[in-house]
């Protein structure tokens, strides 16, 4: 999908036809508006946040907090990034909680017994479908952080996020295993801005 805003052609980058919304893991990289490094440092290879550093990873743990089927796995803050896995449940446990856990399928099943797709489209948000919950991030991040530093409407991140939907225990394994290096990487990391 194409979008148009301004003079800028914008490319979705999501997988076409995906609901979003379905349980399993996903790996988020939200990045800054021009990699500004708005959120700390890496000293000795580990991140320093700042008080904007703070209040991003606040909100990112606030994320599960306020979401029943929504879990944080891993997750990093760095200077101008974030790293991490949101775990979606499936929500039709009749108890108090949060579900079970189904790896994400790119496949489309069909049958009585299977519930209709919750599929994302511009201007009609899906409630905590991965887009949603990102974009609701975003903003209040964004409110927030302009708030502190006396700049309104300024852009705090990217127009769009990276999200890589994960298959199997080996991949979450890995990325769970990337996401805590990422901090000791930060010199060869092509998102680190002075390389």
């Amino acid at each position: 999908m194409t979008l148009f805003k301004g003079k800028y052609r914008i490319e979705s980058i999501r997988l076409p036809g995906y609901d979003y919304s379905q349980p399993g893991a996903y790996f988020i990289t939200i990045v800054t508006h021009n990699r500004q490094c708005s959120f700390g440092n890496i000293v000795d290879g580990e991140m320093m946040l700042n008080e904007f550093g703070e209040l991003v990873k606040n909100e990112w743990l606030k994320t599960g907090n306020i979401r029943r089927n929504i879990i944080i796995d891993a997750f990093v803050v760095m200077p101008n990034h974030l790293h991490g896995i949101l775990i979606v449940m499936d929500n039709d446990d009749d108890g108090g909680g949060r579900g079970t856990l189904q790896r994400a399928s790119t496949t489309t099943k069909t049958g009585p017994e299977m519930k209709t797709k919750t599929i994302e489209q511009f201007g009609k948000p899906t409630k905590n479908s991965i887009p949603t919950i990102v974009r609701l991030f975003k903003s209040t991040t964004t409110k927030q952080i302009n708030q502190l530093r006396q700049t309104p409407m300024q852009p705090l991140w990217q127009h769009n996020y990276y999200e890589h939907i994960i298959r199997n225990d080996n991949e979450l394994t890995r990325i769970r295993q990337y996401i805590t290096n990422n901090p000791k990487q930060w010199k060869q990391d092509n998102l680190n801005k002075l390389l």
